[in-house]
């Protein structure tokens, strides 16, 4: 496929992927359920920590974690009583246990009270850095500053030993992109979108070859950041519109082509 016709591809399954109606059986509808900013990013946090598998699952899973915080996600996290983290304990979605779900609460709690909010760290680390790739390993390091339980690391995926980050950035996709299809929510103004990395999966990562792409065959952070410099050739200032368009080539079975 010439680079035309593939940059003609994409934009199409952009148009035709990036809708509201792709909301719903998304992931990304949890922080859509709020208004409130600190709701949505910490909202949106917990069910990008679950995102792998089956949609539906995922999202229900979501859900389940937002009534376990009595649909007040911000104010749970700030003000939650021992007792009531303590009720965090039943919950449980494939290997992200209640103790998981308690710590993550915390690691929140810890950097809402050190920074004002997760959207606030992401803004004022990329200022400080120019690096979303360093503000992701800063990010971690900050959110596993407090006391915590090692096996709930597993669910935060690390830059730093080569992690593909796809849920990470698949988060902050949600919160830095903006346009006006209503689907990204665009928070995070201090963060331009030609900085975001595109969320590689098994998924993505098999289009993104299938398409020439991508060339890497392990999907790890080396497979995020050359994916995702293909795909600034095709949008310099918003590359990873194209995660749309990746996700409807899957759907409309472009492989089986």
């Amino acid at each position: 496929m010439q680079k035309e016709e593939l940059h003609e591809l994409l934009e199409h399954l952009y148009d035709k992927y990036n809708r509201e109606e792709f909301i719903e059986p998304d992931p990304i509808s949890i922080p859509h359920s709020f208004s409130d900013r600190h709701d949505r990013e910490i909202s949106g946090f917990l069910a990008a920590a679950i995102a792998w598998g089956n949609r539906k699952a995922i999202v229900k899973s979501a859900r389940r974690m937002v009534q376990y915080m009595d649909y007040a996600p911000a104010d749970f996290v700030r003000n939650a009583s021992a007792e009531e983290l303590r009720h965090l304990q039943t919950y449980v979605h494939r290997t992200f246990n209640g103790q998981d779900f308690t710590d993550f609460v915390l690691c929140m709690r810890h950097i809402m009270e050190r920074w004002g909010g997760i959207g606030e760290f992401f803004e004022q680390n990329y200022l400080a850095t120019q690096d979303m790739a360093q503000v992701l390993s800063l990010f971690r390091k900050e959110f596993f500053s407090c006391d915590h339980n090692p096996h709930c690391e597993k669910h935060l995926s690390s830059i730093d030993k080569g992690a593909a980050c796809k849920r990470l950035n698949m988060y902050l996709r949600w919160f830095v992109r903006h346009d006006d299809r209503g689907v990204d929510f665009g928070l995070w103004r201090k963060i331009p979108m030609s900085a975001l990395y595109l969320p590689l999966d098994i998924h993505t990562g098999n289009m993104g070859r299938a398409l020439g792409l991508l060339t890497r065959k392990q999907n790890d952070w080396k497979a995020t950041a050359e994916i995702t410099a293909s795909l600034r050739e095709f949008n310099a200032d918003d590359p990873v519109r194209y995660d749309f368009s990746l996700f409807g080539a899957g759907i409309d079975g472009f492989l089986k082509e």
